[in-house]
């Protein structure tokens, strides 16, 4: 498994960002490529699903996701959530935590532990996924920031 995470200062409530989010189909507009459905009855708290599929034409994959932690955030308590990956591609666990700074401004922390199919065994894979992933979660956390600045 590869570790990456990045972190972002919103100025944007906890509870905003947690909300947009947890918004799963959402997740759609900050990763390129991909759409996000929600595949089980309630969209939200622990066993949640949903599938994220990243594809050009008719090329792609789906990387379904089910929610195994659920704790919104409070006014002084950080929200946290995770999810666990069991698709072909992309296994392992995403998650985040926004935490309060104030009543308008939060800390948002995104963390995964992801394996890439095909590539885990080939050398300095751990340092491409790292590098990779920083770049790519830095950019969509730069979009959610902007979108939850905006509103």
């Amino acid at each position: 498994m590869t570790r990456v995470r990045v972190d972002r200062d919103v100025a944007a409530s906890a509870h905003q960002v947690w909300a947009l989010l947890t918004d799963w189909p959402s997740h759609g507009r900050w990763v390129p490529l991909t759409r996000v459905r929600t595949t089980s009855a309630r969209p939200d708290g622990v066993g949640a699903s949903f599938v994220g599929r990243t594809a050009v034409g008719p090329l792609g994959f789906d990387d379904p996701m089910t929610v195994t932690l659920w704790q919104p955030p409070t006014a002084v308590e950080p929200g946290r959530c995770t999810v666990r990956k069991s698709g072909r591609v992309v296994l392992g666990e995403a998650g985040f935590v926004v935490e309060p700074v104030g009543a308008t401004r939060c800390r948002l922390t995104w963390v995964e532990d992801i394996e890439v199919a095909g590539v885990r065994r080939l050398p300095f894979a751990g340092a491409v996924t790292r590098w990779a992933g920083a770049r790519a979660f830095g950019a969509m956390l730069r979009k959610v920031a902007r979108e939850a600045e905006r509103a």
